[in-house]
């Protein structure tokens, strides 16, 4: 019986579209005002500090700012450029300029799981912040209040077995009552791996009915007893 459902965002719960087309370009084009305003900023500071780390070198606010946009033109899953990413995108959530793409099929059935008492996370590569962003400022108005928690890069790798037994330790579950929700079958692998039992969303393309998991074109085909 699921207990808990795990979501990923990008092409599950919202479009691929809308995080390549909307918050990569709004993060690319601001992320230099952004950080040469508030690299003092303790948050903004600590993240700098982690790049000059990652990339083994004391670069100056121009060496760090040219390797984050570097990372963002090769979308690298780096925590401390998802964290910055989360940071400007928080101010155009906020300034109106943007709001956060929901497929209404996954609005409808997340909803009604919560009714019915199981528990729902979200497991992105995006930074906990840029989560929190995407469903507080959605097209659906605040869903942050759906959710248990939320897990990022922080926990692991999404393509690790480990960050997925990680997680049901956290959320105090057994891996098998879990169901993790990805439009990735790397990530679906390592979750099956850790134990979880999965679905892979395939909004665009025909379904396979051999594929290694069970594949759905959204969450209205979801069966949980499945």
């Amino acid at each position: 019986m699921i207990q808990a459902i795990v979501t990923d965002i990008e092409g599950t719960t919202s479009s691929l579209s809308f995080v390549k087309d909307t918050l990569f370009p709004y993060a690319r084009k601001h992320i230099r005002s952004f950080v040469l305003a508030n690299r003092d900023a303790p948050a903004v500071a600590a993240q700098l500090a982690e790049v000059r780390k990652i990339v083994g070198k004391n670069l100056d606010i121009d060496g760090v700012i040219s390797q984050l946009v570097q990372w963002i033109d090769q979308d690298q899953k780096i925590t401390p450029l998802k964290a910055l990413q989360g940071m400007v995108w928080e101010h155009g959530y906020q300034a109106g300029d943007f709001t956060g793409h929901m497929y209404a099929d996954a609005v409808e059935n997340l909803q009604k799981w919560q009714r019915q008492g199981i528990y729902l996370y979200v497991y992105s590569s995006g930074s906990v912040q840029a989560q929190k962003l995407l469903f507080g400022y959605s097209d659906f108005g605040d869903l942050c209040g759906l959710f248990s928690g939320f897990f990022d890069t922080r926990i692991g790798g999404k393509r690790e077995t480990e960050s997925y037994a990680r997680i049901a330790r956290e959320i105090h579950r057994d891996a098998a009552a879990i169901l993790f929700l990805s439009d990735i079958r790397e990530e679906l692998d390592a979750a099956r791996a850790a134990g979880m039992q999965t679905r892979w969303l395939v909004r665009d393309g025909p379904i396979d009915p051999h594929a290694a998991h069970t594949q759905c074109d959204s969450f209205n085909s979801i069966r949980l007893s499945e």
